[in-house]
């Protein structure tokens, strides 16, 4: 006959479901961190050490395979494919840092105003006006504004950064704005706005702590697509130009030796998948972490 658990036993099972639960959801963001800690390794050592000049041109060492000389082989002109991956993680961080920063900066005051706005009879058509605004700028997508940047100014890494950054800010500015209303119609927002407390007051105070959880997570996936356009941009020749290296160059200049030398293709293209992966299950891994939910579902 089977015994009855204990009532210390019961208490028991809804903390360890929890603690599984916790375990199960840190998996995606550990692994989504160590696969970008892996991408920012590389970055970080090729200031110090490569194993070749990136700019060094070897004809006689052209399309080799791999060898203890030359890990990844060599391209088409005798470069290190090795050093290239690795001068091409640079590439990648600084355009996913400053295009993310960009959208950061601009799209969550643009959200938090038109919230802010909402809660106002007077304000109700203005931040209208705001998100209308910000919907048009979503129909205009990286790849456009890429090329009208290259049309204005000449093709390369800082137009590309900031027409990724473009893009991105009606994303930030949509989930900073659904959070904002989430939280002013808290308890302690309703007391703060009591107590004669400022607009700008409550945004600083009140707001932006609490949705700092969905921006973060918002900018690891924008991060992530950041990653793709600019290899786009790089592959089409409107972000980063010769000589400097790109993930999304070695892609495009690889097209001609896909049948005879396909690696030369397959690094580019697996560490773009990697920094994107990683990305990505870092932004997962974060939501699930700060999705009060989540913890809700841990104590059923």
């Amino acid at each position: 006959m089977s015994e009855n658990p204990s009532p210390t036993s019961a208490k028991e099972m809804p903390v360890e479901r929890r603690r599984r639960a916790k375990l199960r959801l840190n998996a995606s963001m550990i692994i989504g961190a160590v696969l970008i800690f892996l991408i920012v390794a590389l970055a970080l050592v090729s200031f110090v050490w490569t194993p070749y000049d990136p700019s060094v041109v070897d004809p006689v060492a052209r399309l080799q395979a791999a060898s203890p000389e030359h890990l990844f082989g060599t391209d088409k002109f005798g470069r290190d494919t090795l050093t290239w991956i690795m001068y091409g993680a640079r590439i990648t961080l600084m355009v996913g840092i400053v295009a993310v920063g960009i959208a950061v900066l601009i799209g969550t005051p643009i959200g938090i105003i038109a919230a802010v706005f909402a809660q106002y009879p007077w304000g109700v058509w203005l931040s209208a006006v705001i998100m209308r605004a910000n919907d048009i700028l979503l129909a205009f997508p990286a790849l456009l504004l890429a090329i009208v940047f290259a049309a204005v100014y000449q093709p390369g890494t800082g137009p590309a950064m900031v027409a990724v950054g473009i893009a991105a800010i009606p994303g930030f500015a949509r989930v900073a704005r659904s959070g904002t209303m989430q939280v002013l119609g808290s308890e302690y927002v309703r007391a703060a706005k009591a107590s004669n407390r400022s607009a700008p007051a409550i945004a600083i105070v009140h707001v932006l702590p609490n949705i700092a959880g969905m921006v973060i997570v918002q900018a690891s996936v924008a991060f992530a697509i950041s990653v793709l356009a600019e290899a786009g941009l790089s592959f089409l020749g409107l972000g980063t130009q010769a000589p400097v290296p790109s993930w999304g160059r070695m892609l495009q200049e690889s097209q001609q030796f896909l049948s005879t030398q396909p690696e030369l293709a397959l690094w580019p293209g697996l560490f773009i998948a990697l920094a994107v992966l990683g990305f990505n299950l870092l932004g997962d891994g974060l939501r699930d972490r700060f999705d009060p939910k989540m913890e809700a579902r841990g104590n059923e």
